[in-house]
């Protein structure tokens, strides 16, 4: 059965459009109440990325959680992995994130985290969205939630992150240039990076609320490209909006995207006898990296696209390690989500047990081009029923045969057609690639 609310990460959609809107979250906050109330004694977190419509979402939020009786426990700007860290150690009943991830400022969204630091199951929210489409009612005044404020959620983490690489380790003399999107890590990676020893220069780091993800950050690198070389550091870390995104770039300032950093994750596992279960990537994930994985012994299996269905599948082959070349990396022997700050730390981890600097690192690995463009829709699209966009595809798969995938779907979190192809020669996908969001294009107005 479909869900009427929750897409593939949680509900999200332009601010003042519905349902992202106050009184949907004064609702989505009293549903969520009445599930958990169930449950047993106890509180729900609530933390926030640093858009300024978080001001009005957790006061939605609080006040439904509150009419349905459950107290709730504020985190203030908090990555969404440190929410399913604290969610879990703080033992909530569970965790709401208020992010919109990568988007820009005028979008927002509503995440949640089980009491074990992972995604809530579809049970929990076919029940929410079922209190959703129910009148809304109010407890006894002596039985409304209270809230409070967690007034150490940031070193928790802070702390918690670091302690996922061995404490004999120091990166002393190493120089790193962070970008932190003007989001959620604004006031953690910096201290993360710089009490391990390194040498931090913070970029990023000063939201307004209208800044975040505004040309920086893990879907905008070429400002860190730029810092970095100015800088003269090692290398430079791009975190995106909520903390789950990880791009990294290089001294030379080449960009390392989430396949490569995975790819270097995983041999240094591997090297140390830790690595368990196959590698998992998406249907995005590029043929250079499996192809470097095999050369090593290591499988590696394609998700849907998602984290969720990422994390999904490490679950049910008993994997530890897998992500997306956007830079969601999931490190399940260090985390229970995606975390850009830990996979960060694994990835410095490596060039000090190595020896090795990123660059070298990578080398390993070698990128088949890859050109992913957007065609933006209006409404719905179901491209199994676009006959001549099936067909342009057939056409390009049968050109570039075994060396090269063609791929195309929609975005489960933008109103977008995603076009993705993959080949041995540059030239010649970004030819095919421009040709199939045409013929997209064109299916879509006919």
């Amino acid at each position: 059965m479909a869900k009427k609310y929750f897409g593939t990460d949680g509900i999200r959609g332009k601010v003042g459009s519905y349902p992202i809107t106050a009184d949907f979250m004064l609702k989505l906050g009293w549903a969520t109440g009445r599930v958990f109330a169930k449950e047993g004694s106890g509180f729900v977190l609530v933390g926030k990325d640093t858009r300024i419509s978080g001001y009005m979402f957790e006061s939605a939020l609080e006040a439904g959680l509150s009419a349905a009786g459950v107290d709730t426990r504020m985190l203030g700007p908090m990555p969404t992995p440190g929410i399913a860290y604290l969610t879990r150690t703080l033992r909530a009943k569970a965790g709401i994130v208020i992010s919109a991830s990568h988007n820009p400022y005028y979008d927002n969204g509503i995440k949640f985290f089980s009491v074990d630091g992972t995604k809530l199951p579809d049970g929990l929210e076919y029940q929410i969205e079922k209190y959703l489409d129910s009148p809304m009612t109010t407890v006894e005044s002596a039985h409304l939630g209270k809230v409070k404020r967690v007034g150490d959620a940031a070193g928790r983490y802070i702390e918690f992150c670091k302690a996922t690489v061995p404490t004999r380790l120091d990166f002393k003399g190493m120089r790193i240039v962070i970008d932190c999107a003007h989001g959620a890590t604004y006031h953690i990676a910096p201290h993360v990076f710089s009490e391990v020893g390194a040498e931090v220069v913070a970029i990023g780091a000063d939201p307004d609320g209208l800044n975040i993800n505004d040309e920086c950050g893990a879907t905008k690198p070429e400002n860190l490209v730029a810092k970095v070389r100015e800088y003269r550091a090692d290398l430079g870390i791009a975190l995106d909006g909520d903390g789950d995104r990880l791009i990294m770039v290089d001294h030379k300032g080449e960009i390392v995207d989430g396949d490569e950093l995975i790819y270097i994750i995983a041999k240094s596992r591997l090297k140390a006898g830790k690595l368990a279960g196959p590698v998992v990537g998406t249907l995005m994930t590029n043929l250079g990296m499996e192809h470097a994985l095999n050369k090593e012994g290591v499988k590696l299996l394609r998700a849907k696209v998602g984290d969720r269905y990422v994390m999904e599948m490490l679950v049910e082959q008993n994997g530890i390690l897998g992500g997306e070349g956007s830079g969601h990396i999931i490190c399940l022997d260090r985390t229970t989500t995606g975390d850009g700050i830990v996979a960060a730390l694994q990835v410095l981890a490596e060039m000090r047990y190595s020896g090795k600097s990123l660059h070298e690192l990578k080398s390993g690995m070698e990128k088949y081009p890859q050109v992913l463009l957007n065609v933006r829709v209006e409404r719905k699209v179901d491209l199994d029923k676009l006959d001549s966009v099936k067909k342009a595809v057939g056409a390009v798969e049968k050109s570039l045969g075994s060396n090269g995938r063609v791929l195309l779907r929609a975005s489960g979190t933008e109103p977008l057609i995603r076009v993705m192809v993959e080949g041995v020669n540059e030239d010649e996908v970004k030819r095919y690639a421009n040709q199939l969001a045409d013929d997209v294009r064109k299916a879509i107005v006919a």
